[in-house]
């Protein structure tokens, strides 16, 4: 074979190098209260939940920040009648958008429990045209952590890639097998999510974007290698000192600029519903259904909050 029909049959990958990138917003305890706004709305993945305004969070103490802490929790008090609202909860979004660039999410503890559907993505209306990012996400404490995209058809990930996840399903389009997007299972990384994670303390989550590629890293809080920036929530970043990343979502048959737009970052905490209600019957050690556990157990859900030292996010 001549070396030009090799290079005929080879598609040309591009280069997905890091880069030095400077803080530009930060955001800790109180400022968590400022640069976010709680949305008061129907859950859109169906959960058996109320989000609530900041009035109602506040009163009930399910927000709360310290000088450096900030926590969202459900209500962990209250016997649901079947035939009223969910459980009280969390929805939050940022109010700026941000586009490429990196984001840092120093996170000490997560939503934990039975029925629990807790997550940290970002994504923009009119949905999915903006696209969809999932960078924390799981269900009733099943670790590890999965990171996903949801697009619009287009945009597919290479099933083998640079990275330490595991691929599981490879098309992005949220009309095709019941919206899975494109995901990547931190199958390295099995104290990502959950009981396991809070355990240990927590651990730093951080994307990049760029035009070329989706890149997501998962440090866990006791790992001798976390880099001093991102540890820290340093004034700078360089992505080339980070290594392989956890997850990958390269441009190579996926235009990322046309499928991801400026983005709201969300934190919230559901339950049952969608995913964690669909796959609850077949979820070890989770008794009864999962509309009847949320009901009738709030003491269950006394460990269901995040609590979170920062979000830091680079230009």
């Amino acid at each position: 074979m001549s070396f030009r029909c090799f290079l005929a049959l080879v598609p040309l990958v591009p280069a997905v190098f890091g880069a030095t990138y400077n803080l530009a917003d930060s955001i800790i305890g109180p400022q968590f209260l400022t640069k976010f706004s709680l949305q008061a709305i129907p859950d859109p993945t169906n959960g058996r939940v109320n989000y609530v305004d900041a009035a109602t969070a506040s009163a009930q103490n399910l927000t709360f920040a310290s000088a450096d802490r900030f926590i969202a929790r459900a209500d962990f008090n209250a016997v649901l009648s079947a035939s009223g609202p969910g459980r009280n909860s969390f929805r939050l979004q940022s109010n700026a958008l941000y586009g490429n660039g990196v984001q840092i999410f120093s996170i000490n503890h997560m939503p934990e429990g039975c029925g629990t559907w807790p997550a940290v993505w970002s994504y923009a209306e009119p949905w999915p045209t903006p696209g969809e990012i999932d960078i924390v996400e799981g269900v009733n404490n099943q670790a590890p952590n999965q990171a996903a995209l949801h697009t619009t058809p287009g945009c597919t990930m290479p099933a083998t890639r640079d990275m330490t996840a595991t691929a599981t399903f490879n098309d992005c389009n949220t009309n095709v097998n019941g919206n899975s997007g494109c995901t990547a299972l931190f199958t390295s990384s099995p104290r990502s999510f959950g009981p396991p994670f809070n355990t240990n303390g927590g651990g730093w989550f951080a994307v990049e974007r760029t035009s070329q590629f989706i890149k997501i890293w998962f440090w866990e809080r006791t790992d001798p290698n976390v880099p001093v920036g991102v540890r820290d929530g340093n004034s700078d970043v360089n992505t080339d000192n980070w290594g392989t990343p956890t997850a990958l979502f390269p441009n190579t048959s996926c235009d990322i600029a046309s499928h991801f737009a400026d983005h709201h970052i969300i934190i919230n905490l559901t339950f049952c519903g969608d995913w964690a209600g669909s796959v609850y019957p077949g979820t070890s050690g989770c008794p009864s259904t999962c509309v009847d556990f949320v009901n009738n157990n709030p003491a269950a859900f006394a460990n269901a909050y995040f609590d979170f030292s920062f979000i830091k996010i680079y230009a």
